[in-house]
């Protein structure tokens, strides 16, 4: 397998790459018009969760058509939104959906888009192989090591009296470090785990401030780098923290998923568990393609052709270890890029 971190240092920084007319395998249709070489430039950012995806089919896309620039960057989800609702961008993107204040900026600044949902991802909170103290966490126990209350906890053992009000299955925790590295604010690996992991509710129930509830401890190291993130989970034998599930995956000798159990029982992050939706912290990965950026530009156009084809929301998914979208799904992404795609 391609570890995301090689491929994008391979082309985030400046990707000279080409943009290869549709009509290769099924759904994705043509485009470029005849056999006419496309040229022009693309630039896409946003989330560094779905950068591999996006990197791995702007270079097969090169393959055929060498004469178009494109830049593929991962800045996180949030700080994609704001280069794209600023017109800045063609392609954003987004390990979650855009939230109502990026529509709102989008809307103020005439930018209409569509949505395409690509992959499947489970966030992994993950620990080091040395932390023989923990197997499976609940949202209790996220709650009391990693939400807005936990500031200051310098212990796993800090944590104690804190799951035991709010349900924590795994406590009492061993009095050991608790280093926590994850994704910053910018990250939309930082908004989902949040939101999925039941961090808001519990805060609400608390009577905690609400603008809390969807936030975590600010005390931890933080970095828009997964590899980073993976680095500083490995570097510690107590430690604990997220990313999604292709940097696990492809990091399982440095690093240990953590079972989560969502109330129905402890649930190991795979493959299956997240194409099934049965890993309580599974999520949908998306691109969002600039509407009037598609009409002006073939090669804009012809790379989510690609991008639409078996070759995109299959081959590259799966090369970078992230999770193929069932059929129907498949099938509903490309239907919605034909309606919107420029004619």
């Amino acid at each position: 397998m391609r570890k995301p971190g090689v491929l994008v240092a391979g082309l985030a920084a400046v990707a000279l790459l080409g943009a290869a007319c549709g009509g290769s395998d099924n759904g994705g249709g043509g485009g470029g018009g005849g056999n006419e070489a496309l040229t022009g430039s693309i630039f896409v950012s946003g989330s560094s969760t779905v950068e591999p995806i996006s990197a791995l089919v702007a270079e097969l896309f090169a393959e055929e058509n060498p004469d178009v620039e494109i830049t593929v960057e991962g800045p996180g989800t949030g700080d994609g939104f704001e280069l794209f609702c600023n017109g800045e961008t063609d392609i954003s993107d987004a390990s979650r959906p855009i939230e109502e204040d990026e529509v709102a900026a989008c809307e103020a600044n005439g930018i209409e888009y569509t949505e395409l949902e690509v992959a499947l991802d489970g966030i992994s909170v993950l620990t080091s192989p040395n932390n023989d103290a923990v197997s499976c966490l609940n949202s209790g126990d996220l709650y009391a090591l990693l939400g807005p209350e936990s500031e200051g906890f310098e212990s796993w053992a800090d944590a104690n009296d804190l799951a035991g009000e709010v349900g924590g299955s795994a406590a009492p925790y061993a009095d050991a470090p608790l280093a926590v590295t994850a994704p910053g604010e910018e990250s939309g690996t930082y908004d989902a785990f949040i939101e999925l992991s039941g961090i808001p509710g519990i805060a609400e129930e608390r009577g905690i401030p609400e603008d809390q509830w969807e936030t975590t401890r600010p005390d931890y190291q933080a970095s828009a780098n997964d590899n980073v993130i993976i680095d500083g989970i490995a570097g510690t034998d107590t430690s604990l923290g997220w990313v999604g599930f292709s940097f696990f995956e492809q990091n399982q000798d440095v690093v240990k998923a953590l079972d989560v159990d969502g109330g129905e029982g402890c649930v190991t992050p795979t493959f299956d568990s997240i194409s099934d939706g049965s890993y309580p912290l599974s999520r949908s990965l998306f691109i969002y393609v600039n509407n009037a950026k598609a009409a002006e530009s073939e090669a804009l156009a012809a790379y989510v052709d690609f991008y639409m084809t078996d070759t995109g929301l299959q081959t590259a998914v799966q090369e970078v270890a992230y999770v193929v979208l069932g059929d129907d799904r498949i099938e509903a992404t490309r239907t919605v890029w034909e309606g919107a795609r420029p004619a």
